[in-house]
């Protein structure tokens, strides 16, 4: 008889037993699907403002260290990086977090004000660019369509064209149009405005400091070579990254500052242990209830890597048939926890690699130790 057969035929031979171990199994990878789900989610939610940065260079305080927690620059280490040939132009974007009141219910809730001078379009999300002019006028703000609900309707309002307006740190604003960025873990919601109307609303700001400075370079220059001449050029109280460089900087900040990173990471270590557990007890006793079988093949002469061998095809029968109904479910509560977070949590290509790769390791590690019972089985014994 064929050794695929055989391994199959003996886990189809209980089928109750195999329905556990594959709900087991699934259990696991769904547990190891949402952990690293929300995890990459965390990632990416973080970064979509650095994404949408049209410029290849970006100057910030060097104390700062994550987008929640920017420290402020001069406006002159903008115009002094202007002085070098392959810089086109040099931008400066305020950022500040302040609370929004709910038109409807009064309940404040913070989020983050973005502020820009709409001469130039310096972030490149959906709905900004004809809509720059709107934030012109006085009071003027364009609200993020993908903010949460807590903030009221206020997209719904606008485009049903009713006048929306709304207090944000005791100034009454007007929302001129919308636009699209989405929530984050850091912020659930998000203004832009003109550099002119985020001063009014943040009266404790000074002019001329500002949170992040974007360059943007001649067409043809190297973003690395003229990074490298600014540290050179600038005072040392200014870190200068590439695009890239501060994408990297931001996301490690979530990965290795902060315990979300750590969480959600453990979570995942958890879900495959669950699963080498569940998949180790299914395996030692299928291996403990054919026993006799087992020694008699190995007194007729068969060798313990054949015994071996046929475990892990039952190992890689079970990784497999139990992966399939756990990605299904997997994709389900990635749309629901989607529509209910708002947070960009969706299947990647690669995660559904990985994952499949940790479940046949886990059932492989959980079919080597089961199959460990027979090594020192001794078929005199048995009979």
């Amino acid at each position: 008889m064929a050794k695929l057969p055989l391994a199959w035929l003996q886990l189809k031979r209980e089928a109750t037993r195999m329905a556990v171990a594959l709900a087991g199994i699934a259990f696991a990878d769904i547990l190891m699907f949402m952990q690293l789900g929300f995890r990459d989610s965390l990632y990416y939610s973080n970064v979509r403002f650095h994404h949408s940065l049209q410029g290849e260079i970006v100057l910030i305080n060097r104390q700062s260290s994550a987008l929640l927690s920017m420290k402020k620059i001069s406006q002159k280490r903008l115009y002094q990086a202007l002085d070098l040939e392959s810089v086109e132009s040099a931008h400066p974007i305020y950022l500040d977090y302040t609370s929004w009141k709910n038109p409807q219910t009064g309940i404040p809730r913070n989020l983050l004000v973005i502020g820009i001078n709409p001469q130039h379009n310096v972030l490149k999300l959906p709905g900004l660019q004809e809509n720059l002019d709107k934030i012109k006028l006085p009071n003027v703000v364009l609200y993020d369509r993908s903010s949460r609900k807590e903030y009221g309707p206020i997209a719904t309002e606008f485009e049903q064209g009713n006048n929306v307006t709304a207090e944000v740190r005791r100034r009454l604003v007007k929302v001129g149009g919308l636009f699209t960025l989405g929530a984050s873990f850091g912020a659930d919601g998000n203004l832009i405005t003109s550099d002119i109307n985020f001063l009014r609303i943040f009266l404790n700001r000074q002019p001329g400091l500002v949170d992040i400075g974007l360059i943007k370079l001649k067409p043809g220059a190297d973003p690395n070579l003229v990074a490298q001449q600014l540290r050179n050029y600038l005072n040392n109280d200014v870190a200068v990254l590439t695009k890239q460089e501060y994408i990297d900087f931001e996301r490690n900040f979530w990965a290795s500052s902060t315990a979300i990173g750590f969480i959600f990471t453990l979570g995942t270590i958890m879900g495959f242990i669950v699963g080498t557990v569940i998949v180790y007890q299914i395996l030692y006793t299928e291996v403990s209830d054919h026993l006799v079988e087992y020694a008699t093949l190995k007194a007729i002469g068969y060798s313990h890597n054949y015994f071996l061998l046929v475990i892990l095809q039952e190992a890689l029968i079970l990784a497999v048939l139990g992966y399939i109904p756990g990605v299904a479910f997997a994709l389900f509560l990635y749309e629901q926890a989607r529509a209910a977070t708002l947070l960009p949590v969706f299947m990647s290509s690669n995660r559904a690699i990985m994952v499949l790769i940790l479940t046949i390791v886990m059932c492989f590690i959980s079919g080597t130790i089961a199959v460990k019972k027979l090594k020192s089985a001794d078929p005199a014994d048995i009979f």
